[in-house]
């Protein structure tokens, strides 16, 4: 689980901006929101991150998108780390970008940071946290190495901590070198962290080959009752031959696709495995009901983007909700997008349904919809603002840091007039204008009995 994310000088982000799923002293919603005993604290299982266009919402996205794609996948030799820095101050551009991670993983807290320019790592660290105290594993600064005295004398953390490049993470390199005593953080990235874009395409889709798979029964059953006209999913068989690729692309996965192995070509939702030295690919397809009560069987691209959005995003609510996510956290760019709010309102509530205190999962995500601003789904230390100041920057805050906002006040409604930030500014006339002037808002509202 994300119990606090701080990132700054990174894309609008400019001054430490710190978000935190902690949850409040706020009870509504309380039988839902996981505890910690270990830690006496919980940590919300939710959080929707609202704010106008070019706010900071898919940079915040970003930002998480960057950290996984350093730790997993790392920096090649003499490449530059694609950090990209706020470009709207001078001495902005040449500072580091700063990144600090507190997760819960298996029952214990870790605090991991790092500071990076395009050309170095400036600053690493891996803090361990207990009920009463701190224990910092290592300390990396200006590439001279600190390790905790209990590891100091391990001769394969001296050896990597050596051979790890001024642009490389050592975290990453130490799993390089098959150095194990840090895989849960770095395993957390890799495969707890899972971000979902809005042009995402649908991940497991090769489980629909087995039609036993938990997931092709969950995706079929709830599928038809989301009013898309589909009533099932499936595989259809595609010669190798006939698969639109270039010769180049065949040759190398010929090349690739070993015995038992499988590959997504996720543009072109194949599943590519080889059988018996034999190459057999699959495509997803839907089914509709005829008229004749047969069914109909098309191609996934000749569904509205509103079906195909449903079918990309269906499987993480499903893994949220009912499979063996355990301590996933997904994280999804523009969640209605070509969704009907109801719908996603739906897929929210489903989730939530299923959260308990025992819960481990997390779901964020950004989105306009202000149906989802509703205090029977969200709590209001659920809800977060993204707003960009006059120099470009951006911000984040909760709705919870609004002291006498009560907990049965129509927040939609005081939102949409601008009372708490996070909506468009309109230069209409020469003149900044919201959905409604702040002096009609001061005539019409009772501030003290907000």
């Amino acid at each position: 689980m994300i119990i606090s994310f701080q990132l700054e000088n990174w894309r609008s982000f400019h001054n430490q901006v710190i978000f935190s799923m902690l949850a409040s002293r706020e009870r509504q919603h309380g039988n839902r929101v996981p505890k910690l005993p270990k830690y006496n604290m919980r940590v919300l299982p939710v959080a929707a991150i609202y704010g106008g266009n070019a706010s900071g919402k898919t940079n915040f996205f970003k930002a998480l998108s960057f950290a996984k794609m350093l730790v997993v996948k790392g920096t090649q030799p003499d490449s530059l780390i694609p950090v990209e820095p706020f470009q709207l101050d001078v001495k902005g551009v040449e500072q580091p970008s700063r990144f600090v991670f507190e997760l819960l993983i298996n029952e214990s807290i870790y605090e991991f940071s790092f500071a990076v320019t395009r050309k170095a790592v400036l600053e690493e660290k891996l803090v361990t946290i207990t009920g009463t105290s701190e224990k910092v594993l290592y300390h990396r600064m200006d590439g001279k190495p600190n390790l905790n005295e209990s590891l100091a004398k391990d001769q394969s953390l001296q050896f990597a901590f050596k051979g790890t490049r001024d642009n490389q993470l050592f975290l990453t390199n130490s799993i390089s070198q098959n150095i194990d005593i840090f895989r849960p953080v770095y395993d957390w990235f890799k495969d707890t962290l899972q971000l979902v874009a809005p042009d995402s395409r649908f991940g497991p889709f090769e489980q629909f080959i087995d039609e036993e798979d938990q997931l092709y029964l969950a995706m079929n059953e709830i599928l038809p009752q989301l009013d898309t006209g589909i009533i099932r999913l499936g595989s259809e068989d595609i010669p190798f031959e006939n698969i639109r690729l270039s010769e180049t692309q065949k040759t190398k996965l010929r090349g690739d696709v070993k015995d038992g192995m499988t590959v997504r070509l996720h543009k072109e939702r194949f599943v590519m495995t080889r059988q018996d030295g034999e190459l057999i690919a699959k495509k997803l397809v839907t089914y509709h009901r005829k008229t004749d009560g047969t069914e109909a069987k098309f191609d996934i691209r000749q569904e509205s983007d509103g079906s195909q959005r449903v079918i990309d995003l269906l499987p993480a609510f499903l893994d949220l909700s009912f499979g063996e996510a355990s301590e996933k956290v997904y994280v999804i760019d523009e969640i209605d997008r070509s969704l009907h709010t109801l719908l996603t309102f739906k897929l929210l509530q489903m989730y939530l349904a299923n959260c308990s205190k025992e819960t481990r999962t997390q779901l964020l995500l950004t989105t306009h919809n202000v149906l989802l601003m509703d205090q029977q789904l969200l709590r209001r230390d659920e809800m977060w603002l993204a707003e960009r100041d006059a120099t470009g920057a951006s911000t984040l805050f909760s709705i919870s840091e609004y002291k006498d906002v009560r907990y049965d006040k129509d927040i939609r409604k005081s939102y949409l007039q601008g009372r708490f930030g996070g909506i468009p500014r309109f230069l209409i006339g020469g003149a900044l204008a919201n959905p409604c002037s702040l002096k009609e808002i001061k005539e019409t509202t009772d501030v003290d009995n907000i």
